[in-house]
């Protein structure tokens, strides 16, 4: 009998069967790793070998002192093997493969905003420096056709600066065509597919097309949460709180959040109430 045995091994799910094949050929398997970037294949290639697998948090992994100031791969593989062994890990919901391509257009979109926000701010920068006042009646956060028209015929003087300016009108107007076209397919996508769940959601008031498909790709069936404890717990949309004897003290919201869906329940609550920046 041994406690635990190291080795090293290439981040391959195959590779790693055959070495347990090799060597421990006969035993039943556990494995667990950290949620991340590398998604959930892995855990689905070890349950397609019959092994027992958990994606966890790496917030719920417990950590001793000396880990918490020290973090290498090999602690950390430790930490794992050890809560595995304890039986003191719980998996994250693993959302099954056609919730994941959906979250992946989703999250796609996401990303297409915030570089349709970075390409706005670094033209009017842009403008900025070189001294070029915008027209009142134009400075609006939604850039209108009448607003774009006026940059293309901007004259700075040198073809140089003008020639950079229509670049980044450019790429603004193919990241915002990018935007509708992905939120297009996002909304006929759960339209087809999540049809039912889709119309429940888009009758709560404040929450639009793109929200509804935001909770159905990041949340999956909101039937999986027992409450709405549970539901605000898992977005975050609950405080932070220390409580000692008689002190109580809220340290504002919580940390651990799904901070996209976070947004976009705030956002739809302003909707709802008819509030706005």
């Amino acid at each position: 009998m041994f406690d635990g045995k190291s080795f090293s091994c290439a981040p391959d799910p195959l590779k790693l069967k055959l070495c347990v094949d090799r060597h421990f050929g006969s035993y039943e398997v556990y494995t667990a790793y950290e949620a991340g970037c590398c998604g959930y294949s892995a855990q689905s290639s070890f349950e397609s070998y019959g092994w027992h697998s958990l994606v966890v948090n790496p917030a719920d992994i417990s950590k001793t002192g000396k880990s918490r100031y020290q973090k290498t791969d090999k602690i950390d593989a430790s930490l794992i093997c050890r809560e595995l062994k304890d039986g003191r890990l719980s998996s994250i919901t693993v959302p099954d493969p056609e919730r994941e391509a959906l979250r992946c257009l989703f999250r796609r979109r996401v990303e297409l905003l915030g570089d349709f926000r970075r390409i706005k701010s670094t033209l009017k920068m842009q403008l900025l420096y070189l001294g070029i006042e915008i027209p009142e009646a134009l400075d609006q956060s939604s850039w209108s056709h009448q607003f774009r028209n006026w940059i293309r015929e901007l004259k700075t003087g040198f073809i140089s600066s003008e020639y950079s300016i229509l670049s980044r009108l450019s790429q603004f107007e193919y990241i915002d065509a990018q935007i509708r076209e992905v939120s297009n397919e996002l909304r006929a996508y759960c339209r087809k597919h999540y049809k039912k769940d889709y119309q429940l959601l888009r009758s709560v008031s404040g929450i639009g097309g793109i929200v509804a498909c935001g909770i159905l790709s990041e949340l999956g069936d909101l039937r999986r949460f027992k409450n709405m404890k549970h539901l605000s717990g898992y977005v975050g949309l609950c405080p932070s709180v220390r409580q000692s004897g008689d002190t109580y003290q809220s340290t504002g919201m919580s940390i651990r959040s799904n901070r996209i869906m976070r947004s976009y329940f705030v956002e739809a609550s302003w909707q709802a109430f008819g509030l706005t920046l």
